[in-house]
């Protein structure tokens, strides 16, 4: 998996543990802004030939990062060159993206940008808008989640991943038989299929999910 898919499928995670630490004196923009430093220097650590997940070896750099901040009296210093590169990505995906219709990737700009990989992924995490993982933001405990939880978070976040790579009409079968709970029959009427071609094209996506997942 690239670089760029291995930070954006992970942003979640970040969020999660930035979310315990939140209204403990220091604003979310800066906890999340220190998670993300985090991520970028897993990103940067990581080695798979080590056997583990990345998630398992980003979760205590990230919460790392998250302390580091408190211990400096809340402020993450994001260096002028990193903020100028920062800069210079935006320009150049704005450019790309009114041409090409998405972003470049973190090679394409490492490339262009006579860039290091690890120095553009840092650029970008460091510039992730803030978003709600999930809930109400209620929470007031500092506890970070458990590794159990932060994988069943992670596996979630990749779920949903895999399924924003379906085609429409599948999404929606998906939709239709595990999220509104109809059985095969009735999603067969919704869709204008058959019974039978519901459950024939159920279990090739079903497959196809665990593949990706897998991977």
């Amino acid at each position: 998996m690239s670089r760029d898919n291995l930070a954006a499928r992970h942003m979640g995670l970040v969020h999660a543990c930035c979310k315990r630490y939140r209204d403990k004196g220091i604003e979310y923009e800066e906890l999340f802004a220190a998670g993300c430093l985090g991520l970028s220097k897993a990103l940067n650590g990581f080695d798979e030939s080590r056997g583990c997940q990345f998630s398992t070896y980003a979760f205590p750099v990230i919460t790392g990062e998250i302390k580091r901040l408190f211990r400096d009296g809340g402020c993450v210093r994001v260096s002028r060159s990193l903020y100028e590169l920062r800069q210079r990505i935006d320009r150049l995906n704005q450019e790309y993206n009114s041409e090409n219709g998405k972003d470049m990737t973190v090679s394409q700009l490492a490339k262009e940008l006579d860039e290091s990989a690890e120095r553009v992924t840092q650029a970008i995490v460091s510039a992730q808008s803030t978003l709600s993982l999930s809930g109400d933001g209620s929470e007031h405990d500092t506890e970070l989640p458990s590794p159990d939880i932060q994988e069943a978070i992670t596996e979630k976040l990749s779920l949903k991943s895999a399924l924003g790579e379906l085609e429409v009409r599948d999404r929606e079968l998906v939709k239709l038989r595990y999220y509104r709970g109809l059985t095969q029959q009735k999603t067969a009427e919704a869709l204008g299929m058959t019974q039978v071609q519901v459950s024939r094209r159920e279990k090739k996506i079903l497959a196809l999910l665990r593949e990706r997942l897998s991977a």
